[in-house]
């Protein structure tokens, strides 16, 4: 028998609805759900046209597991595009699905009465879910004009893209639409395997586990061209997004649990799915499978070579088939001089990234001269997009395919001797060793007769007893000469540290002379300074072509040495992502170390966050956009990247914002490299910054990918709350740092008090406390309960109720711990931020 308290009449009803609903045949087809009208486990929901159904679901035979998911009506092969609860079912067929008056969607478990899975999207009374004809399952209000819609199942995707979906970033709503693959064939819960696409328009499947796997070609679609998909990509300051309809048949895009991109195609003659496209496909699609300056080709044994002008890094591990080091220069271009050209590579899936410039309308002649003009230009091409010129400015070519039947070209600037034939490179070696040997005999005879003169002289006035005296300054005159002369043929530089001069060979960052960055910045005028920091001052500039650049001149006397000084070029010359500052050169010139980012027009986060004019400009859109870019940038550092590194001092000042507020993390001049096998590292010197740093660190030394999230989770609340995780020195001793205070509202839930004012209350409220729980989840006082980036991207696009419960943040219950650094007895340095442009966070270095 079953009992049912008198004090729940909604969970009588709903429970009597569902048993006796299993007796009773199915109600007419209808396509929406409405306050008064839930759907049982055993109904179904048609579109008005027919194509498609939603219901309850179970995906393995036999099992009492219930999902609400999304399919195909008429087709006997039952293929769910779409779930709704993937990460919680229903135990068993007791599931009810529901809207609200206000227009949140809940379902619920009539048995436990339990809420199991639930997504908001307030609208007018009274609300309406209805199934659309083209698979999206939309909320609004029940007088809203088409396309009006509340919430979409379109805006939040599972592992499959319908026609008329998109794949990318909506920047009005800061959403990042993405594919995520189910657990297994018969699991759909969360997976390994996730598509996504960057704003460079590329798009990348990537393992949570193992980083990005393959990535499409360039705009032009030619990733997709073969596999008949009817494609358009949107890039627009509304959107960056891939979408495409269907032909003659049915077409999904999906990420598998295998790891594969696939593109299905539905055959009604046989009455089935049929995988018409799948990547990746061979070695050669695999990101990175010939290293740096390689290029991978699928037909040939090996697969492995280098570009035209490269040869491999390490000979003995290429020739034994480790190919991960890839090639390197055999000899630079010499553009200032004119003795460069460019190689065609032909039919290629192109670099990486193109790290400069896409300019649109250029035909092949105005994109050849926009490169030949730029000496940091290593190659160009034309794709047939609507973005036209692509220009790279890295020798860091990355991922370069050979597809035979591509029409896809690459121009790659190479010395001028891999441009002439044989014979004539043959006579031109022979003409350069007579010329250098003339060269060299003339040296030796004019310092002879100059010895002999000064011989001569040095006799006639003191006698024979200088001749030991006379044949050491001949000698050294000999030596200077040559010493001189081998300094012209050799073109040797004036680098003042043997270890910085080879940062060009090793990486191929684009060397600047002094004059063209002194020209570009007005010789360092005070108009033209950004910022200080301890390690010199920030100057825009702008290059002959008209690019803006932003210039860290480090002082003479600055506290980052040759080793931070390589450290920092090293790591960001070959870091490439969308959410990091972008390295366009350095500079070294006698003492002169600069180095030359892409300018950010819009300076860092913290110039906005805490000011309280500025603050007003954030919106909750641009704020959750920012930190959703700043997660993406970390995942990258810590598991996508060639390298695994820590960034150490992840802050607002080093977070630097485009003009389309845009987040990108700056500042790698103390950031650290990690082995494969490596989890964390102990250090006798603490570097970093007040605020920011975690227990671990702070206290012990030992750091760790968790000390960055620790970083990432301090950010989240300053930017919810527009207040800094410090007090003012006039700050009563009861005061409370940010993290403390986030962590005492929420424990008396009132989370939403932390909220910047300056947003006026105009924010979706379950957004902002997903993002306070993601925040101090990631400031959990214990590393091993902090998430790690992956799953915090997941948590960010994650139902609020599906995330754990926060334990208790460091520093919180031991409010001043980080404040009193009279117990630091040691050096107080401010390694604040490189581009960050302003710097008034306080940094510490403790040795001990």
């Amino acid at each position: 028998m079953i009992q049912i308290r008198s004090s729940c009449p909604v969970l009588l009803l709903v429970l009597v609805m569902t048993l006796f609903s299993h007796s009773l045949p199915p109600a007419t087809a209808r396509d929406t759900v409405t306050p008064t009208q839930p759907l049982l486990d055993n109904q179904t929901l048609i579109s008005s046209g027919g194509r498609f159904a939603l219901g309850f679901f179970s995906p393995a035979a036999g099992s009492a597991s219930r999902y609400v998911g999304i399919w195909y009506n008429n087709m006997s092969a039952r293929r769910v595009v779409w779930v709704a609860n993937r990460a919680r079912p229903v135990p068993g067929p007791t599931g009810l699905l529901s809207v609200t008056a206000n227009g949140t969607m809940v379902i619920t478990d009539a048995e436990s009465n339990s809420t199991v899975w639930s997504m908001a999207g307030r609208t007018t009374a009274p609300a309406v879910a209805q199934l659309l004809d083209n698979g999206n399952f939309v909320i609004r209000g029940s007088a809203a004009a088409e396309g009006n819609y509340a919430w979409q199942s379109f805006e939040h995707p599972t592992d499959t893209m319908l026609a008329g979906m998109q794949l990318g970033l909506n920047w009005t709503t800061g959403l990042s639409l993405n594919l995520t693959s189910w657990r297994n064939t018969d699991d759909p819960a969360v997976g390994e395997y996730y598509m996504s696409m960057d704003t460079d328009t590329v798009i990348y499947l990537s393992s949570s586990s193992s980083g990005k796997v393959w990535r499409s070609g360039p705009a032009d679609g030619s990733s997709f061209r073969s596999a008949g998909l009817n494609y358009h990509y949107v890039d627009n300051s509304r959107e960056t997004a891939l979408t495409f309809q269907d032909g003659d048949r049915p077409m999904l895009l999906v990420a598998s649990p295998a790891g594969k991109a696939q593109l299905l195609a539905w055959l009604s003659e046989s009455d089935r799915w049929d995988v018409v496209w799948e990547q990746p496909a061979t070695q050669c699609d695999r990101i990175g499978h010939c290293g740096h300056g390689g290029i991978c080709d699928a037909g040939t044994s090996p697969v492995c070579g280098c570009l035209p002008g490269y040869v491999p890094k390490n000979p003995d591990e290429w020739s034994s088939g480790d190919w991960s080091g890839g090639c390197v220069r055999e000899t630079a271009p010499d553009c200032r001089n004119g003795t460069d050209g460019f190689a065609v590579v032909s039919q290629v899936k192109l670099p990486r990234l193109p790290t400069l410039q896409r300019a649109t309308g250029f035909n092949l002649d105005q994109c050849r001269l926009t490169c030949s003009n730029n000496c940091s230009c290593t190659a160009y091409a034309i794709n047939g997009g609507e973005y036209g010129c692509n220009i790279w400015v890295t020798d860091l070519l990355f991922d370069v395919v050979h597809i035979d039947g591509f029409d896809q070209d690459l121009y790659l600037r190479v010395p001028s001797s891999y441009l002439v034939s044989p014979s004539q490179l043959h006579k031109n070696k022979h003409k350069m060793v007579a010329i250098t040997v003339s060269l060299v005999l003339g040296a030796v005879l004019v310092s002879a007769c100059v010895a002999c003169f000064i011989w001569k002289i040095k006799t006639r006035k003191k006698g024979k007893t200088n001749i030991f005296y006379n044949l050491i300054t001949i000698r050294y005159i000999l030596h200077l000469y040559i010493t001189m002369f081998s300094v012209v043929v050799s073109g040797a530089t004036n680098f003042s540290n043997a270890e910085l001069k080879g940062i060009n060979e090793d990486l191929g960052v684009p060397l600047f002379d002094f004059r063209t960055i002194e020209a570009a910045t007005n010789y360092f005028s005070a108009e033209n300074e950004l910022g200080q920091g301890g390690f010199g001052t920030v100057y825009k500039g702008k290059l002959v072509d008209d690019q803006d650049i932003a210039v860290k001149r480090l002082a003479k006397t600055s506290l980052q040495g040759a080793h931070e000084f390589k450290n920092e070029v090293k790591l960001i010359a070959q870091l490439q992502n969308i959410n990091l500052v972008q390295l366009l050169g350095c500079c070294i010139e006698g003492e002169e170390r600069m180095l030359i980012y892409e300018y950010m027009a819009n300076k860092s986060l913290d110039a906005f966050l805490f000011d309280k004019e500025k603050s007003a400009l954030l919106d909750w859109q641009t704020r959750y956009r920012i930190i959703v870019g700043i997660a993406r940038g970390l995942l990258y550092l810590h598991q996508d990247s060639l390298f695994r590194i820590i960034h150490r001092d992840l802050k607002a000042s080093n977070i630097l914002l485009d003009n389309r507020m845009n987040p990108k993390i700056s500042d790698f001049g103390i950031a650290r490299l990690f082995g494969g096998d490596e989890t964390d590292f102990s250090t006798k010197k603490i570097v970093g910054t007040y605020g920011y740093m975690s227990p671990e660190y702070a206290m012990e030394g030992i750091f760790s990918v968790k000390s960055d999230v620790f970083s990432f989770g301090v950010l989240i609340l300053e930017i919810v709350s527009g207040k800094k995780n410090t007090r003012a020195p006039d700050a009563s001793a009861s005061y409370q740092n940010l993290v403390a205070k986030a962590w005492s509202l929420w424990t008396e839930g009132e989370s939403s008090k932390l909220v910047d004012t300056s947003m006026n209350k105009i924010f979706p409220e379950d957004e902002v406390l997903r993002c306070i729980k993601v925040g101090l989840l990631c400031v959990q006082e214990r590393p091993e309960d902090r998430p790690l980036m992956s799953s915090v991207i997941v948590m960010l696009g994650a139902d609020f109720t599906s995330l754990p419960e926060p334990k208790q943040p460091g520093f919180a219950a031991r409010t001043g711990v980080l404040y009193e650094l009279d117990d630091f007895s040691n050096t107080r340095e401010d390694l604040s931020a490189s581009t960050g442009f302003t710097s008034n966070d306080f940094s510490i270095t403790q040795d001990g």
